[in-house]
């Protein structure tokens, strides 16, 4: 095992994705800082490596390779731009709500689709006037035969302006029970996205509002059961949400590193590198030793996912950690860089305002410590990670050791699968007993 949890195959990966982002992405940064808007082509064109199937199961088409490997692409790409690195954490996001509520039919419909990048997903929680207050939500679904009718608003979505599939919670009811989760495409009468409005940083990504004005959507695309909604919002959060944004500051920290050691190395006073003045080295040291400890709690959170071990409280220790730590050496680097950091020809002031946009999401830092006290105490109710251990756990049949290419037959659930419909044709769609998607890196 190389550190940090990973092995040779995850490694393979992260130079893969690393290569793409130094090659396709980076050049592209100045125009997206420039023009302050979604950035649909190079969205579309991640997607297309196939790298939002991460944790979707192989016979659905999607790479089977866990929550591990979801963590590295999510941070290689984040380490060039945060804007991207947000777009594909959105979009697994999106991908979460299928994987645990979806009814067979669901997943055969569109993980191939989204896992071969032709479909991004969403999910639309957030209110204006209700914010992190889940329950407090206004959106409404009423049954109608064989339709639910959706009327309301939601708000800081992710890829709203790119976003193919969303999967939207609604109140159906009362209370906590209240709650149901539906799949709205994007074309759907009644739905229609609202205009982006610039943003402080992420320059590239979308976050923006969706409208329901008597949007009617079959009963088949509600996910799970009425009422499921709460477990749906919640899971996602926790067991995505969390760790998706704990791999984008970590990307950002690993650049403001990066960054600030090449600018120490090559800028000269007194006669000498910057970094041979003690004051310099004391922050350089603080900035790595913060990095050092947000990798190891990020990579061992996402560890125990892909173990099927309960770990909510690293998943929070995690984003409260990498985010917090991710801040605190963006400001020292603006600290070392003085007066140029202050202009855009050097990164240091993009990255500071990218990693103030991944603070709220999943939860400000202190939701993150409000939990995490309510666990010392014993007050905790239960945990994410341990209900749908089965659904998070990384298969052992996904790493095969046989070279079998037989075609899929099965689904996880044993159920037979639809080949005409479980598989998108193109290079990463490999049948469910083939040699694992890793084994064709190495």
């Amino acid at each position: 095992m190389h550190r940090y949890f990973t092995d040779q195959r995850h490694e393979a990966l992260r130079q893969r994705v690393r290569n793409f982002a130094e090659s396709e992405v980076r050049p592209r940064i100045a125009e997206m800082e420039a023009s302050r808007t979604v950035c649909h082509d190079l969205s579309r064109r991640i997607a297309r490596q196939g790298w939002i199937g991460a944790t979707v199961h192989r016979a659905y088409g999607g790479m089977g390779a866990g929550h591990v490997a979801k963590t590295l692409i999510i941070e290689e790409l984040s380490r060039v731009s945060a804007a991207m690195g947000a777009m594909v954490q959105a979009s697994q996001l999106g991908v979460a709500k299928i994987v645990h509520f979806g009814s067979e039919e669901q997943k055969k419909t569109w993980l191939p689709a989204i896992a071969s990048g032709d479909c991004l997903p969403t999910i639309a929680v957030t209110e204006p006037q209700s914010g992190g207050h889940v329950l407090g939500m206004a959106s409404t679904a009423v049954r109608d035969g064989d339709d639910y009718v959706l009327n309301g608003r939601k708000s800081y979505v992710g890829n709203s302006h790119v976003g193919d599939l969303h999967g939207v919670v609604a109140r159906t009811g009362e209370g906590s029970a209240g709650l149901s989760a539906f799949l709205v495409e994007s074309g759907t009468p009644g739905f229609r996205v609202g205009p982006q409005r610039p943003a402080m940083g992420l320059h590239g990504f979308s976050f923006g509002e969706l409208f329901f004005d008597n949007c009617r959507v079959p009963a088949a695309n509600l996910l799970g059961r009425e009422g499921d909604g709460l477990a749906v919002a919640y899971s996602s959060s926790v067991l995505y949400g969390r760790p998706n944004l704990t791999a984008v500051s970590l990307g950002i920290h690993q650049a403001v590193l990066d960054e600030t050691s090449a600018f120490c190395a090559e800028r000269q006073r007194y006669g000498k590198p910057l970094a041979d003045l003690a004051n310099i080295k004391l922050k350089l040291g603080r900035i790595q030793s913060r990095l050092l400890l947000a990798r190891l709690s990020a990579y061992h959170a996402v560890h125990l996912l892909d173990q099927g071990l309960p770990c909510d409280a690293e998943l929070m220790n995690a984003k409260l950690v990498n985010v917090e730590s991710a801040l605190e050496s963006a400001r020292d680097a603006m600290d070392i860089h003085a007066a140029s950091a202050l202009f855009t020809d050097r990164p240091i002031e993009r990255f500071l305002r990218d990693a103030h946009h991944i603070f709220a999401p999943a939860g400000t830092s202190d939701v993150q410590l409000l939990r995490l006290g309510e666990l010392a105490l014993g007050r905790a109710k239960g945990e994410w990670s341990s209900r749908l251990s089965e659904l998070l756990r990384l298969e052992p049949s996904e790493w095969p050791e046989d070279d079998h290419d037989g075609p899929a037959t099965d689904a996880p659930d044993g159920t037979p699968v639809d080949e005409e419909r479980a598989t998108v044709p193109g290079q990463r769609t490999a049948p469910a007993r083939q040699r694992s998607w890793f084994a064709r890196l190495e």
